[in-house]
């Protein structure tokens, strides 16, 4: 055969040069040729050629890059609690459980990415590399992220109080003033979903009828529908018995709330019994829960977290400082807060055990009194509180409040702390422990840095 016979102009055109190891890639339209009258030589894309590249995930990550530093926080954590509830072992059978440093890590970085969905985070893992990188290989779904996330409700509280233990120990935190605050954030139920008592009991016992109907519907013929199609309709007649059953349960304390002439309009959510309609930020009234965080105002390290059910913040104070003495062994000896927490019980209670409010006084409805002079039955630390309000100084150190707490339930919010996508008041405390833990991990890493710069300054 003879291999110099020319080949047509238009097969020359399509295949690649004998001269050239590999295809340059064909382009899309003839180049306009140059100044000097040649057409220009380029260099064209072609994304359909097999590649084959040589180089590890950890190649691919920057060696400062964030997802690092969060891989080497929970590297330093304690977490033999949720080590001991694995029932995997060397030696017996089922699969092996994936390591829960990589879920800790995957979704204390999702939380600082404002990832606050286990779907989106799964597919994160498929796509992004720093997440791919935090995986190292291993495969996971989103019900094993979705799980994960709010079952380790009571780890994640310990993790708080012990790193901040450790803050305290080392100096880096003195707790000597401390901000608190709360914001309302949207519950994972509808406002349509709220039922009066007489509604409720109705709800109930249609479910409690359709529960049995598909119960006897299995006894009469097994066969009628596929066994999964019977056990998901079963399963979803139980559950909206259950959460029925829920929203009953909470119907008292509801009423309790309210005056005795509006007790017959107290309502409870048939999606989330815990969740309360409450006033939000933009005048709105919206099913929520009210996150409440306690801020050292020196380094912005949260120290004390809580979910309530409550819309209003009066009677939150004295508990907030008992949680501080019960995690930390001290109390704060300043507490700052807006006037919503100015409960006179609670100013006198704080105030005997030793720690010093900072509130504004609320405007007398007589405008011609002095709001910061002591009424007659004023305990001895509320007089002491209007009076020390009207203080230059004290003025002084309330500006710290909204530096501090206000600047926390921002940084929250822009990552992503609008509306929770979990129900009940545990699991949406789990969320938020989250938040918290990722806000003080990038709060240690710089105290710890300010401290190392101050000491080889000194040096």
């Amino acid at each position: 055969m003879d291999n110099n016979l020319p080949i047509p102009d238009d097969v020359a055109s399509a295949a690649p040069s004998q001269n050239m190891l590999f295809d340059l890639g064909e382009p899309l339209a003839t180049p306009e040729p140059a100044l000097g009258g040649s057409t220009p030589r380029l260099r064209y894309a072609d994304r359909e050629q097999a590649e084959m590249r040589c180089c590890s995930l950890d190649e691919l990550i920057a060696a400062d890059h964030e997802v690092r530093q969060v891989w080497a926080y929970v590297a330093g954590l304690d977490l033999s609690d949720v080590l001991a509830k694995i029932k995997a072992v060397e030696g017996g059978a089922g699969a092996s459980a994936t390591d829960p440093r990589i879920l800790f890590s995957l979704w204390l970085y999702a939380t600082l990415r404002k990832v606050g969905s286990a779907r989106e985070l799964d597919r994160r893992c498929r796509e992004d590399i720093a997440f791919q990188w935090l995986c190292g290989g291993v495969t996971l779904n989103y019900h094993t992220l979705a799980d994960f996330r709010t079952e380790h409700g009571a780890v994640l509280d310990q993790l708080l109080t012990t790193s901040v233990a450790v803050l305290l120990e080392q100096e880096l935190v003195t707790m000597e003033r401390v901000a608190q605050d709360g914001m309302r954030v949207r519950a994972n139920a509808g406002a349509s979903s709220f039922r009066r008592g007489p509604r409720l009991q109705q709800f109930l016992e249609e479910a409690e009828q359709q529960v049995e109907a598909l119960k006897k519907e299995l006894e009469e013929d097994p066969a009628a529908g596929t066994r999964r199609q019977r056990a998901a309709r079963r399963r979803a007649a139980e559950d909206r018995e259950k959460r029925v059953r829920q929203a009953l349960a909470q119907l008292p304390e509801v009423e309790a709330a309210k005056q005795a002439k509006d007790k017959d309009k107290a309502r409870v959510s048939t999606t989330d019994a815990e969740a309360r309609v409450m006033k939000m930020g933009d005048g709105g009234f919206r099913p929520a829960f009210n996150v409440l965080f306690a801020t050292d105002t020196q380094t912005q390290v949260i120290v004390g977290v809580e979910v309530s059910s409550s819309g209003g913040d009066q009677g939150k104070l004295a508990p907030m400082v008992e949680q501080l003495e019960a995690r930390y062994d001290e109390k704060p000896k300043e507490m700052l807060v807006d006037g919503g927490f100015a409960k006179k019980e609670d100013i006198e209670t704080v105030g005997q055990s030793g720690t010093t409010v900072y509130a504004p006084v609320p405007t007398p409805k007589d405008p011609e009194r002095d709001p910061h002079t002591p009424l007659q039955n004023d305990t001895p630390k509320v007089a002491e509180w209007r009076e020390r309000m009207a203080t230059p100084a004290a003025k002084e150190i309330y500006k710290e409040r909204a530096s501090t707490a206000e600047c926390v339930n921002a940084q929250a919010r822009n990552r992503g702390l609008q509306q929770f996508t979990v129900r009940g008041r545990a699991k949406a405390k789990a969320v938020v422990l989250w938040y918290v833990l990722a806000h003080n991990m990038l709060r240690i890493a710089a105290l710890r840095a300010q401290r190392e710069k101050a000491v080889a300054k000194a040096i």
